[in-house]
């Protein structure tokens, strides 16, 4: 019984952030087919109306972990992707200038501001984000995907020869490397056999079928 209460009491006293909840992409999703990457969200962040600091801020909102200041802004609002432990956040990229980037800041209503980068490596574009995290995570295959995402292609055509297909469950995706809206992925899945061969990331549109497996 002793042991049971110190466990309890352990889990009240941790931080909040250490018990959150990972935002990571698990749907297929049209509402960021136009844009055109991800920025890496600093602690604080200023939404101007227009690339340019004599503009009006239209939100200012301060965040660390799970916490995040004003509390009527929503984690999964405001991020595509948000790993609390790693105080990691990013935003969607709609435009993007030498000195500013356009920012989805909440999902739900697709409402947009720019942000001042106060580092260039902030940004990336799509293929750089799968290129960096699909390579170090693998790939998840996102639920409601057309069932020819699953076609692994010989080559990087949806008319070039089927040479296998994805089953459910699968252990791990490896990217080897990405070309457009391609990826050449090594697969090991329920059928227990290693498997080689192009599959379609995302569409010609944006629509994506798989995301990196961060965590």
């Amino acid at each position: 019984m002793k042991k049971i209460l110190l466990i309890f009491t352990i889990i009240l006293l941790m931080p909040l952030y250490a018990l959150a909840a990972d935002i990571v992409p698990q749907y297929v999703s049209i509402s960021q087919t136009n844009s055109l990457g991800l920025y890496q969200a600093p602690n604080e962040i200023v939404i101007y109306n227009e690339p340019s600091e004599s503009s009006n801020i239209i939100h200012s909102i301060s965040w660390i972990g799970e916490q995040i200041f004003p509390e009527s802004v929503n984690a999964k609002n405001l991020f595509v992707v948000h790993l609390p432990n790693k105080n990691l956040g990013m935003l969607a990229v709609t435009d993007e200038t030498e000195k500013w980037v356009e920012v989805i800041y909440n999902n739900t209503t697709g409402s947009k501001g720019w942000i001042k980068k106060d580092d260039p490596y902030r940004f990336m574009t799509w293929i750089m984000f799968y290129n960096m995290y699909g390579k170090k995570y693998g790939l998840n295959l996102l639920k409601e995907a057309p069932v020819e995402a699953k076609d692994m292609h010989s080559a990087t055509d949806d008319k070039s020869q089927i040479v296998d297909t994805i089953k459910v469950p699968v252990q791990k995706i490896n990217v080897t490397a990405i070309r457009g809206n391609w990826a050449l992925v090594s697969v090991y899945d329920i059928d227990r056999t290693s498997k080689t061969g192009y599959i379609r990331w995302r569409s010609d549109k944006g629509v994506k079928y798989y995301f990196p497996a961060m965590k």
